[in-house]
């Protein structure tokens, strides 16, 4: 932007016109005489002059106008009439040319040669006689102005700008390039064994009914067994044994591992089950129910010592998990099964000791031949009664052959009440043949009983093999742990940009909140 030459401000005393006058004034007049061909009446003049007040023209722009109407030699009233008479001549009071013409070549204003008396001003000092701003135009002045403002609010903004790269510096750039030369230079590498294993049944798709069978070979169906295996890999008991049979501690407390992630020598448990924590990371994915852990180290072959041991500890965990259940199933199956043993045997013993005593093996035989008896008898009876009721039937009978039969049936029924007596009537000496043969068939009915306890016995235990042996769990794995041939960890760049993004957003919520703050209290 070029510099424009301004008007000095002079005060214009006021004195008699002389000589020296009377050209402006004719030139002047002449150009007065030229714009105003008609003279106008006091009433128009009035009205211009009013319209010419509602512009709203400034008042420096209402002293210009006087000045250059004094310069050209008009005879004015006031402001308003010096920007109206400047108007009829021609002549825009507020041109840049019109400006100009204000100052002469020699440095000296056109007032100062021809001074008005209509127009008060002071007189500078000496020394400040400096080119006022004053003779800018309205807009170029608005200009200088907003150049002026533009330029303090880039000031502004480049300060902020500063101060906000200098923060970021410090809270953000400083703490991460800290991070990143860790991460980089420091940080002992880390060795990585992967291994995937799965928890199965022995026999997952036999022997399942009701709701238990729809789960039956799914990932559901062995999900708690999975879910404890996981927590017992990744609690104090099994650091603690991994420590005692592997040494976890003393290989995170060598001297090469880097102070961060070393462990102390005279580490507490607590200690170390955070390092534990750290470096043994176990999984569970619930949709194929596959645990996967993963077991870092310093070296690899140390990864993959303790990678091997976890799973050993998660193999036992497994065969505890059901070996309570099935021992409770078959201690109760062979319990019962010999206690139905020793019953069937003491069965057996009353049945054969009845028989000793009565000297008695088959009651139903011995019954049964003395039924028989009695059967023979009684036809011999009916016989030798038909015989008598022939020999009573003629004339004269003999009574000799009628007496002889008769004894002869009286003997048989005599016989048939003694067997009969003998089969229902106990002695003074032995029971009854028929509580005999009751004792003798309740003993061999308690016999049959009890083998057929004995039975169900036997096949209640075999049930509670079978089941027990279904109950059985197993680890089988998916992925065998290899130790790497290359560092895994750390991961330098990603661990960096991380901590970046971490640091910007806490200088992010610190900054929102001191700005909320401030915001509060200057409210």
């Amino acid at each position: 932007m070029t510099t424009k030459p301004k008007a000095k401000k002079f005060r214009i005393r006021r004195t008699k016109t002389g000589a020296a006058q009377k050209p402006v004034e004719q030139e002047a007049a002449s150009v007065t005489e030229q714009a105003q061909p008609a003279e106008k009446t006091t009433v128009d003049i009035q009205k211009e002059i009013d319209a010419i007040r509602r512009e709203g023209i400034t008042g420096r722009q209402l002293r210009v106008a006087r000045r250059l109407a004094q310069k050209k030699g008009m005879a004015v009233t006031s402001d308003f009439d010096a920007v109206r008479q400047l108007r009829e001549a021609g002549l825009d009071p507020f041109e840049r040319e019109a400006l100009l013409e204000l100052v002469q070549p020699d440095g000296t204003t056109a007032s100062q040669k021809a001074p008005s008396q209509q127009l008060p001003q002071t007189v500078p000092a000496a020394g400040q006689n400096l080119p006022s701003t004053q003779t800018l135009s309205p807009s170029e002045r608005r200009n200088v102005e907003i150049t002026t403002i533009q330029k303090q609010i880039a000031a502004r903004r480049r300060k902020k700008l500063a101060l906000l790269f200098t923060r970021l510096a410090c809270f953000v750039l400083l703490p991460t390039a800290l991070v990143g030369w860790y991460f980089f230079t420091v940080a002992t590498p880390m060795y990585s064994t992967k291994s995937e294993f799965v928890i199965q049944t022995a026999d997952s798709g036999a022997g399942a009914g009701g709701l238990g069978g729809l789960f039956q070979g799914t990932s559901i169906a062995n999900q708690q067994d999975s879910i404890t295996v996981q927590s017992y890999l990744t609690s104090r008991a099994a650091m603690l044994r991994l420590d005692e049979e592997h040494g976890f501690k003393q290989h995170f407390s060598q001297d090469r591992i880097d102070a961060i992630q070393r462990l102390p020598a005279d580490a507490s448990n607590e200690q170390a089950f955070s390092v534990y924590a750290d470096k043994v990371k176990i999984g569970y994915d619930p949709t194929e129910g596959i645990l996967k852990m993963e077991v870092i180290a310093a070296d690899p072959e140390t990864s993959q010592l303790f990678s091997e041991a976890l799973i050993g500890y998660a193999e036992e965990q497994v065969d505890q998990l059901t070996q309570r259940l099935r021992e409770d199933q078959m201690s109760g199956a062979s319990a019962s099964y010999e206690a139905a043993e020793a019953r069937r045997a003491e069965a057996l013993s009353e049945w054969l000791a009845i028989q000793q005593e009565f000297e008695i093996i088959d009651p139903g035989a011995e019954t049964a031949a003395l039924l028989g008896q009695i059967s023979t008898l009684e036809a011999d009876r009916q016989r030798l009664q038909l015989t008598l009721q022939e020999r009573l039937n003629v004339a004269r009978p003999n009574e000799a052959q009628v007496s002889a039969i008769r004894g002869q049936i009286a003997n048989i029924e005599g016989l048939i009440a003694d067997i009969r007596a003998q089969m229902t009537n106990a002695n003074n000496s032995e029971s009854s043949l028929a509580s005999r043969n009751t004792e003798l068939r309740l003993a061999e009915e308690n016999y049959t009983f009890q083998t057929m306890l004995v039975q169900q016995a036997l096949t209640q235990m075999e049930t509670a093999q079978i089941e027990a042996n279904r109950q059985v769990r197993y680890l089988s794995l998916g992925v065998e742990p290899v130790a790497p041939d290359e560092a895994t960890y750390p991961k330098a760049f990603q661990n960096t940009l991380l901590a970046f993004l971490i640091f910007s957003g806490v200088y992010l919520m610190i900054s929102l909140t001191a700005s909320i703050l401030r915001e509060q209290v200057s409210s």
